[in-house]
């Protein structure tokens, strides 16, 4: 038989659906990384692509990439431990990858119709990410002042 359990008891803070909305948003996002940079190489051998602007959007995916392992991990991270800093890491990296989502959805230079419906998939999911990200920092700011957040930080 298994005694009774010491610790830290189960947080009333941790929310399933977070989580299963960061892994959702991680796997589709791989999936729109490959099929976005797949229909950019498509792009550029069909139609005159600039070279400059082809540059310009691969770099730009690319940091898109970056930006989502960062808001993956911040927003893991930060859901798991609690932490007020890494959720609004994750809500940052979550303003800037709808801005960069925008630009693949907007102002690149060939905008086709599956871009579109690629990128507006990103955006509600990534919509959906941030008002979680957000509802989860309230209730972390609402739970534990900050002083005492400190001061508990800081003996361990």
């Amino acid at each position: 038989m298994a005694g009774p359990v010491t610790g830290r008891l189960a947080s009333p803070h941790a929310s399933v659906s977070f989580q299963l909305l960061l892994n959702l948003t991680t796997v589709y996002f791989v999936f729109y990384f490959f099929f976005t940079l797949g229909v950019i190489i498509r792009k550029s051998l069909v139609l005159s692509y600039p070279t400059d602007a082809l540059v310009c959007d691969v770099c730009l995916l690319f940091l898109l990439a970056i930006l989502e392992f960062l808001h993956f991990y911040s927003g893991v991270r930060g859901h798991l431990t609690e932490s007020r800093g890494f959720t609004l890491t994750h809500l940052i990296t979550t303003g800037t990858t709808i801005l960069l989502a925008l630009y693949f959805l907007l102002w690149q230079t060939y905008v086709m119709r599956v871009d579109v419906v690629l990128s507006g998939v990103l955006l509600v999911v990534y919509g959906l990410d941030g008002a979680m990200a957000f509802i989860t920092l309230a209730r972390l700011a609402r739970s534990v002042p900050f002083s005492s957040v400190f001061i508990t930080e800081s003996l361990y």
